[in-house]
């Protein structure tokens, strides 16, 4: 005859043990965890701030250091991106600080303000010739050094000893325009 079943589940069982509950809820605050890393890691700084704070009340203790940094990093590329600019020249070296830590898409994006703004901005047609150059971009590379140098000729000694411009060195039209005939 067969017993009736109690209406307790049984927890899982491992060679360590049974599986506790406290086991299932980090698990959980795990895998959020690791879905505001990625959120992080994709750029969307406010949506991870949001995710790595709404963990932060319920996290594992050993975790919540670390969410705090990360908060705080996001809190930094949030307000990076909305920083104020009193000038072109302020934007533009804002611009090259971008560009020098990879970040070339928002490099790009500063470069286009200034000439939205300042269509003579030989300095911002030069930076967006060192963007093109840096990812081999030759064509655009060419057409905005032209405009920098018709804008202010001493852009083409600048290039001729800028290394920024060394993946261009070989290409026949980027010597003519450093080096034309006299």
């Amino acid at each position: 005859m067969k017993t009736a079943s109690r209406s307790t589940s049984k927890r899982p069982r491992t060679i360590a043990g049974t599986v506790s509950a406290v086991d299932g809820q980090r698990t959980q605050a795990l895998a959020r965890y690791e879905a505001a890393l990625r959120l992080m890691q994709d750029g969307k700084f406010d949506k991870a701030s949001a995710a790595f704070n709404q963990l932060l009340s319920t996290c594992p203790s050993d975790l919540t250091e670390r969410i705090r940094m990360y908060i705080s990093a996001c809190i930094q590329q949030i307000s990076r991106k909305e920083s104020k600019f009193h000038s072109c020249e302020e934007r533009f070296d804002f611009a090259i600080s971008l560009l020098n830590e990879g970040n070339y898409e928002d490099a790009r994006t500063h470069l286009k303000h200034i000439l939205a703004e300042n269509a003579c901005a030989d300095y911002a047609f030069y930076g967006l010739a060192v963007l093109a150059s840096m990812t081999g971009d030759a064509h655009h590379c060419l057409e905005n050094l032209t405009e920098a140098i018709r804008l202010n000729p001493r852009n083409r000694i600048q290039a001729r000893s800028d290394s920024d411009f060394q993946d261009m060195a070989d290409d026949p039209r980027f010597t003519e325009l450093l080096y034309p005939e006299v």
